[in-house]
């Protein structure tokens, strides 16, 4: 059994020094449990998913890292000052100092603090998420990596934006809900247009049973131009994210090779060139 009086008469019978250097170890000890509980506490609320609060795994781990660093620094900072004062070092006007300092670095770091809170409001709203297909800032691109400060976008290009968060004020998210693919058709003035559009009404048929990742259509719409030298034809369809491109390429395939063998024709820029001479011997 612990004979706490013996303990305490130790204590005091120790040099100044070490008896500040022993309450500091103490209070270090103490600064770090708490930062253990209080990881734990955190970790487990988020891990109870509150139907409030949906966050999915990648959102979830980018806040909890967030809390426990917030925590972290403030945990550490209280501890610092308290074994400060420990020492006898009075603290008042190193915290008076340091708050002149962080007024002056916030003043000079305005732009790196609007991109954390950007950033944080980002994950914590579900903009996007890695993976997805986005356009931001000016550039789209598949998202690969989200911090609190900068997000990364690489485009088809294989070039990779790196954004900062602040920047982002306005979010195109191609990757959710179903999205349009749109194809059009032109076709010559010399066609039969009820022909044409019983023959791209038997393709769009053939693609909607071929392809599980359209959701509504193909459909073809009618007429929907005259140009020049053509008539527009529009075929529309409903797809899964990110497979409307896909959709539209298999669909000109079809379109081209099933035009090809019913023999009609795409029209192209044509030159006629007339012959003075032949022309006044035929009106002769």
């Amino acid at each position: 059994m612990l004979n706490y009086q013996l303990i305490r008469d130790m204590l005091y019978g120790l040099p100044p020094v070490y008896r500040s250097a022993l309450k500091a170890l103490v209070i270090l000890f103490l600064a770090s449990v708490t930062i253990r509980i209080g990881s734990r506490m955190i970790e487990r609320i988020f891990a109870l998913k509150l139907e409030k609060i949906p966050l999915n795994e990648s959102r979830m781990k980018t806040l909890v890292g967030l809390l426990k660093s917030i925590l972290r620094y403030i945990v550490y900072f209280i501890a610092t000052v308290v074994v400060l004062e420990t020492f006898g070092v009075k603290t008042t006007s190193i915290i008076t100092a340091a708050g002149i300092g962080g007024l002056a670095i916030g003043f000079g770091a305005q732009s790196l603090v609007k991109d954390v809170i950007s950033g944080f409001f980002i994950i914590f709203e579900d903009y996007f998420q890695v993976g997805e297909y986005i356009e931001a800032a000016g550039v789209s691109g598949t998202v690969e990596e989200m911090g609190l400060r900068t997000t990364k976008l690489r485009d088809f290009g294989g070039q990779l934006h790196i954004i900062p968060n602040g920047e982002i004020t306005r979010v195109t998210n191609h990757s959710r809900g179903n999205l349009r693919a749109m194809v059009n058709v032109r076709v010559s003035y010399e066609e039969d247009l009820d022909r044409v559009l019983k023959v791209l009404e038997e393709v769009a048929d053939e693609i909607r049973h071929k392809r599980k990742d359209i959701v509504e259509g193909p459909t073809v719409l009618g007429v929907s131009d005259l140009g020049p030298t053509e008539a527009v034809i529009t075929i529309w369809a409903r797809t899964l994210p990110m497979q409307q491109w896909s959709v539209e390429r298999e669909l000109r395939k079809a379109i081209k090779e099933r035009f090809d063998r019913e023999g009609i024709k795409i029209p192209y820029p044509r030159m006629v060139l007339i012959n003075g001479a032949s022309r006044e011997e035929e009106e002769n």
